[in-house]
Parts: structure tokens; sequence; C-alpha cells
């Protein structure tokens, strides 16, 4: 076994109760440990003066004891040690709660290294409880996430043990040294011992930017070589012939753009390597056209197709919208968790025996009892609410099927280069016709009176509208929010008005009742939680209200907003915020200004940061531990350019120079669940 591989417990210091307590902190291994980053540092290599010091501040100070420490006990359990400290220029009051182990350290005479918050009282200056080093000390001291049970201290002298151990075995550098060179990178060891007892600056600095590098080329050649895998022989030859008759049959005219995205489907289901495709489009783009025209040439070719969404309710849509555009020709078969038994059972046994040419469902087509006569085609909707192990597991039905995945969440363009690393990527940037610009209005509580009355008008006109609802109060579940919400507005200020209300915990045919009632117009408002985010499309509704906006992402209002405008009339979306901070005005005041969902994408990443994108970890990535994909965007290019040198020269890292590097993607990419990138 390598000394990275060794389990935590065997490190010096730990035994198997702190093993339990690392454990916690994710850390099981020698490698964990040494990888195991400070989330900040404590700057010991700048001492001020005492008689510098300023009240408030946090400071560095270098002082030596000036008399005995004095003890008192003030309550049962409860005991302060009190000394004085000087450095020359003044004197400084120190106090110390309940930790004898310090106050027998602080002996008459030396000299210490006192950090901590200063106060001023009787005018002196005073510190209680600080953080004492001997004079000396180490420049910069990492602090570390913890938990219960392990002190800092303990913690840093652990990784320092780890560190000792990994440098007598673990040498070597995963980044070949000509592309160190290039990229002027420290080696491995340098970098981690840098990064945990840094001696100035620019060693931590540089160490960072080594790791942080190291993170992100890893990712991007884990990401290549899902790319090389996925880009499998395949058996399933699609024979695109039929494409001209089904594309004139449609009700519309596909734009340039659309035809663009369906012409580089053809050329990879006809190429005999498994198609591995985004399709990526605003809201509204005609996606949902592209995926059809692919199942339909894919079907008169004798193979079967499926469709996954992320919901139920954007399931039926897809399964309705597709059998309308198949007609006769085609048998479209639906199956999601919300059938009944019976249902389910004969869905399945469609699927099995061919008769279900299309099949479209949610992760219900996932089990283990769905199986496919002969799968060719897998299509996922809404791709960024599938993870890298989801998005294979369904592949994993057929031989080599052919994927292609559809995306309407516009993802900036410098984080699509991880996000869709394993795919080839259309984009549709053009809107069919008749596609409405949608008037968007940021505003504050004052205005609701006048926006209940434009809703109103609105209504009067035979239009009809959203309200969506997040949480109102702390710890109030937007679902409580919403259900309020419809009972107030429906029994006071829309009285007369025909109310409805969708969330996300209804029964699949409360909600399909639901929509089917808006979509026919026997609801005119229907206030919602953020359940109808994808997936709903009724072209008569011209007004969207969301509460507290505030408190969504720009991605995600961009994507309620896109329920609206979907018609030939004039379509509004008004965004109410109480919020008082700059930071929130921005972000609204952005949405307003455009409605390009890869500007409002842009704009949320430079205003509010990944997290939006990347929070709930859906999208399937690994975890980055020390890179910040908004501070290291340059990073990230330079990481990539890298990456592609080495696929290019070891397409599938079998030289024995690459051992350690595929080891560190098989490492990252483990945490997702993710298949063997073998």
């Amino acid at each position: 076994m390598r000394t990275r591989d060794m389990n935590a417990q065997y490190i010096k210091g730990v035994g198997e109760k702190r093993a339990r307590l690392l454990a916690k902190l994710g850390i099981e291994t020698v490698w964990d440990a040494v990888h195991y980053y400070p989330r900040a540092y404590l700057d010991f290599s700048v001492c001020t003066p005492i008689a510098r010091l300023q009240p408030g501040e946090t400071a560095c100070v270098r002082a030596v004891v000036g008399c005995p420490v004095s003890s008192a006990r003030i309550r049962q359990g409860m005991t302060i040690y009190k000394t004085v400290v000087t450095d020359g220029s003044d004197v400084m009051h120190l106090t110390v709660f309940n930790n004898k182990y310090l106050a027998d350290r602080l002996q008459e005479g030396e000299t210490f290294l006192f950090y901590g918050k200063v106060t001023r009282a009787f005018g002196a200056f005073e510190m209680s409880n600080p953080l004492v080093e001997p004079d000396g000390a180490q420049a910069f001291l990492p602090v570390y996430p913890l938990t219960a049970g392990l002190t800092g201290r303990q913690l840093s002298a652990i990784i320092q043990n780890a560190l000792t151990l990994w440098a007598r075995e673990e040498t070597g550098d995963l980044i070949p040294a000509d592309i160190r060179h290039d990229y002027r990178l420290s080696h491995a060891l340098y970098a981690l011992k840098n990064i945990h007892a840094p001696e100035s600056m620019h060693d931590m600095e540089t160490a960072k930017r080594r790791l942080i590098f190291e993170e992100l080329f890893v990712l991007q050649c884990g990401m290549a070589l899902l790319n090389r895998k996925n880009r499998l022989k395949t058996q399933i030859r699609v024979n695109p012939d039929g494409l001209d008759a089904f594309l004139q049959s449609l009700p519309f005219t596909p734009t340039n753009a659309q035809r663009r995205a369906i012409g580089d489907c053809m050329r990879d289901l006809s190429s005999g390597e498994a198609m591995n495709r985004l399709v990526q489009g605003d809201v509204g783009s005609g996606k949902t056209a592209v995926a059809a025209a692919a199942l339909w040439v894919t079907a008169q070719s004798g193979f079967q197709g499926a469709m996954m969404a992320p919901t139920e309710i954007l399931a039926r849509q897809h399964a309705q919208t597709l059998q309308e555009l198949f007609g006769e020709a085609l048998q479209v078969t639906l199956l999601t968790g919300g059938l009944t038994a019976r249902q389910k059972r004969i869905a399945k046994q469609h699927i099995a025996d061919g008769t279900a040419q299309v099949v479209v469902g949610t992760h219900a087509l996932l089990t283990e009892d769905v199986t496919f006569r002969r799968l060719g085609l897998v299509v996922t909707d809404e791709q960024h609410r599938f993870g890298v192990r989801q998005r294979s597991l369904l592949g994993e039905k057929g031989d080599a099927p052919h994927v292609l995945v559809m995306s309407a969440t516009p993802i900036p363009r410098t984080l699509s280069l991880i996000i869709y690393g394993d795919l080839d990527v259309s984009v549709i940037d053009e809107l069919p016709a008749g596609r409405q610009k949608i008037a968007t209005y940021a505003v504050d509580g004052s205005y609701r009176e006048r926006i209940y009355a434009f809703v109103k008008k609105e209504l009067d006109a035979g239009h009809q509208a959203y309200l969506v609802c997040p949480a109102v109060e702390e710890g109030e579940t937007e679902i409580a929010a919403a259900v309020t919400q419809a009972k107030a507005l429906s029994e006071q200020v829309f009285s007369a008005y025909r109310v409805g209300l969708l969330h996300g915990k209804m029964k699949p045919k409360e909600k399909q009742k639901i929509m089917a009632d808006f979509a026919a117009g026997d609801i005119q408002l229907l206030v919602a939680t953020t359940v109808i985010e994808v997936g709903v499309d009724v072209p008569n509704a011209t007004l969207m209200v969301v509460e507290n906006a505030e408190r969504f992402g720009l991605s995600q209002l961009h994507q309620l907003r896109g329920r609206v405008g979907r018609g030939r009339a004039k379509s509004y979306c008004v965004l109410l915020s109480d919020a008082g901070g700059d930071s929130a005005k921005q972000r609204l005041e952005a949405l307003c200004k455009t409605n390009d969902g890869f500007a409002v994408a842009d704009a949320d990443l430079r205003l509010r940061g990944p997290g939006d994108f990347f929070g709930a970890r859906q999208h399937g990535l690994p975890q980055l531990h020390i890179a910040d994909l908004l501070q290291d965007m340059d990073t990230l290019r330079e990481a990539k350019e890298a990456s592609q040198r080495v696929i290019a020269d070891d397409p599938l890292l079998q030289k024995e120079q690459n051992g350690d590097l595929k080891d560190a993607i098989a490492r990252l990419f483990r945490q997702t669940g993710a298949a063997s990138l073998n």
C-alpha cells in the first residue's frame, strides 16, 4: 500500500478515537490529511508595538511577560488568569479564561507572540484569551475547519505528521515537468509544505497557485477522459433520410439555429460513434423540436428513443408535445412515478417488447425493472438537474446508445468550460418567430397595490398570470408561503377571479389537474412555487409577479420569466423586493436590462459568484477544495490548455508517467458516484 492510501488512524498522534473525528472532516487517509487545506491564516510575521495598537483591531504583539500570573475563581467552573506584558513601548494587560496550561506557560521574563483583539479600558491596552505562540514561531499559522473534540493545534500537528510520511515516499509530481516550467508552477511537495506552513506571503501564494492549477488540471483531464470514454463505437447507426419529411410536417418553420443543431445531431447519429451532445438554448428557443427530430429518425431506423425530464409536469408535457408532433406514426409511452401500478406495468411491458418507440419519463426510467428492447437514443432535459452518474445510468440500459442532453439554464460561457467538458455543444442562439421580449421591472412593496391592479387588468383582458412565492419568513417553507398567499388572494384581492395553487408536494394527479385547468383557462391566476421553473407552457399567460425576488439567483429568475411571453401578446415580469442592499438591487436591475439568458448568467456570476450554479451540486461535478471558479478563471483556462496537451499525447493516460494523474482523477470523480473512467 502506498503511503497516500494509509488510513489516517496510523498517522502519529491520531489513533482510533481521533480517526473518527477526522472522518467527520473527510480525512480518512494520509492523502486526505495533506490535502485538507487551511481556510485562512493568522499572520505572525508582522508585530505591532503596543504603543501603536488601535482599540478594536486584531493584532500580533511580541512582548515579555512582566509579572507572575495571578488567578481568581470567579464562580464554579470559571477561573481567570491575569498578567501584564511589555515590549518597551507600553504595557498590555492579558486575561485568560479557564486555561491553566497556558497560564503556567506564561513565565515572567519569557517572550511570546500574542495574537488577538485589542481593547482599551482605564487608559490601558487589554487582550483577552489571545492565541499565544513562542517567540520565533512560524510566520503564518494555518486556520482549519474543525469539528468538536479537535483543536486547531492538534489538527495542525496531525497534518504536519502526515506531511512527514508523505515526503518519505510521495516525491513525484502528477503535473509533467514541461507543464510546470511553462506555467511557472512549483513542485507538488513544495506546494503542500507551504500551503500548511508558509514562511512568507510569497511562499503561500506560490503554493496556492500551484494547488489551484492542479485541482483544475485534474478536473479538466477527467472531463477529457469522460469525453473519450463516451466516444464509443456503436452499432446504432441511424439513417436520417426521413428527416425532411418530418420537418415539413411540423406546424412551424424551424429557425436556422434549430436546423444547425438538428444537422449536428444527424451527423452524430449516422457517424458510427455514439453521440454525446448538448443542445443549449435560451428559454423558448425550440430545443424540444431538435430532440423530436432526433427521436423521429432513431425510431424510423428501428431503434427506441427515451427522454428523461426532471419533473412529472415536464415529462407529461413532453409526452403530449411529442405525440402531437409524431401523430399516429410513432407510439409515445409515458412512465412516471405518478402512474398507477397497472399503468406502470403496461408501460414497462411496452418498453420491453418494443411497442413503445419513444419513451418519456422521470427518474422512474432508471429503475432496474425498466428494460428496453433496442434502445438507440437517450435524451435528458434540463441536464443541470441530473448528475454525471444519473446521466450515464439511462445510457447503460442500451448498448452504447446515442446521448443528447438539453438545457435552457443559461450557464456563463466561462463555466461551460467545466460543466460541459465531456460533451459536444450545439447552441440555439435564435428565438422562433413570434416570441416576445418580456418587459421586466423591479419594484418594492410600495407598488403592491398598483401591481395587483395591473394583474386584474391583464386578467380582465382575457390573459392569465403567475404569482411565484419563495419563503417569506425565516423558517417558513415556500410551500407554506404559497398556500397562505393563495388563500389570502383568492379570498380578498382576487376574490372575483379564479385562483389556483401549485406546489411540489402536491400529488401528481393534483398537479396534473391544476396545470390542465390553467392551460385550459379555467384558472386565471396561478400562485406557485418554483415548481413552474421548467416545463409549464401556457401561451395565454402574459404576466409573472415574483415575490421576494432577491432570494432567487438571476439565472433562476430568468427561467421563471420564461414561462410568460410564449404567445403573441405583450408579456411582463414584475420582481417584487424590499431588500435594501445595493447588491440585491444591482442583480435585479441586471435582469431588467436584458432578455439574453447568457448575459444574465454572466451578470449572475459576476455579482453573486458561482454558488448559484454549483450550490446544490446537482451538476454532478466533483467538489473543489481550493479553486474558486469566480476568482480563478484565468487559471482554469491555463489548466484546460495544459490538459489538452497531456490528453493529446496520451489519450487514455496509459503511460507510466501519468499513473499518479489517473489516480488523482479517479479520486476526484469518485465522490460524484460517476462510472469508472477506465
